[in-house]
């Protein structure tokens, strides 16, 4: 589903934002990226979604050399992708509806159809009693599940997600990352960069960890411990157990 291989990205002004990248998530893999910032997550789901390019090393997603993708091309690409932000980047100024739906008109679905997908969509994350609703009228909790429901809209078979908890509290966050497990109960594969490392030992899954644009841990043993993530963002030599 996602590969880099020997992937680095320096930005204009000199910054290596990523050094070397070699990593492999499999389809239907639930995958957690963290490190501190700065480190290159942001910069990974940039690459996988084409918001950037890479300077150097390929970028395969579900076979697809991004590469190769010319610019007319990228829409396409980015509709089998799902992406959610921290600051969900909602329009303010109309409804829970309408935002969720602006993925699929933007695809050209006809009416009917967009319809069905939106509301389908904001049942799975609890909201569709909120549809009329405009996203100021929202605790943060819900405009995040609002830009959840607009990501899963396509049903993409990949979602990308960063900082998705970063602005809300421990149990609120808790039900978002049970929101995401459900999605890849059914096959969707997921890659979620995150600085809450108390959160990540508790969800028992992947985890990726970025040191200055480096991957420096692949941390595939479900049952780590908490300990084995406080590291002072973890240097190349923290590996417990």
């Amino acid at each position: 589903m996602i590969q880099f291989a020997q992937v680095s990205k320096r930005y204009p002004n000199g910054q290596d934002a990523l050094r070397n990248v070699d990593l492999e998530i499999a389809s239907g893999e639930m995958a957690f990226l963290t490190g501190h910032s700065g480190a290159g997550k942001s910069t990974m789901l940039k690459l996988i979604c084409l918001m950037e390019r890479a300077t150097s090393g390929q970028v395969i997603i579900n076979g697809k050399n991004l590469n190769k993708v010319k610019r007319r091309k990228i829409p396409a690409v980015r509709r089998d992708i799902g992406m959610i932000f921290q600051d969900h980047r909602l329009l303010f100024d109309r409804s829970v509806f309408d935002n969720v739906a602006l993925p699929l008109m933007i695809a050209g679905y006809d009416h009917r159809e967009i319809g069905r997908r939106v509301r389908a969509a904001l049942d799975k994350v609890g909201l569709l009693s909120k549809e009329k609703n405009t996203p100021i009228m929202l605790s943060g909790g819900e405009q995040q599940r609002v830009g959840i429901a607009r990501a899963v809209v396509n049903k993409p078979p990949l979602l990308l997600a960063d900082e998705p908890t970063g602005n809300l509290d421990p149990e609120l966050s808790a039900e978002i990352m049970k929101l995401f497990e459900q999605f890849n109960q059914v096959g969707v594969s997921l890659l979620i960069a995150s600085h809450d490392l108390s959160l990540l030992a508790k969800m028992h899954y992947r985890t990726l960890v970025m040191k200055e644009g480096r991957l420096v841990q692949d941390q595939t043993d479900q049952m780590f411990e908490d300990e084995a993530l406080k590291v002072d963002t973890m240097s190349e030599t923290s590996d417990h157990e």
